[in-house]
């Protein structure tokens, strides 16, 4: 499986990360609206992590104890979600 570029493995290898920053909180959360909506199309859900302008994505596929392609997957639509 390739991790798309910006996100990194987890210390322990099982989870994929990206921390995203935008101009303020209204930017950030608008962000996440969009992130879940996708989240939910892919039936695939981030662990999320919001400070002010700040959030830090995790996504790791539980039911498997680790990473697959369904992370990947989303990782990259996440990407395309930056604006």
């Amino acid at each position: 499986m390739d991790i798309p570029a910006g996100w990194t493995k987890s210390e322990d290898g099982k989870a994929i990360v990206r921390r995203f920053e935008f101009a303020d909180f209204s930017e950030a959360f608008a962000f996440l609206t969009r992130v879940a909506i996708a989240a939910e199309k892919a039936d695939h859900h981030p662990e999320i992590e919001n400070v002010w302008n700040k959030v830090t994505l995790t996504l790791t596929t539980h039911d498997s104890g680790g990473l697959t392609d369904k992370d990947a997957s989303l990782a990259a639509t996440i990407d395309g979600l930056v604006a």
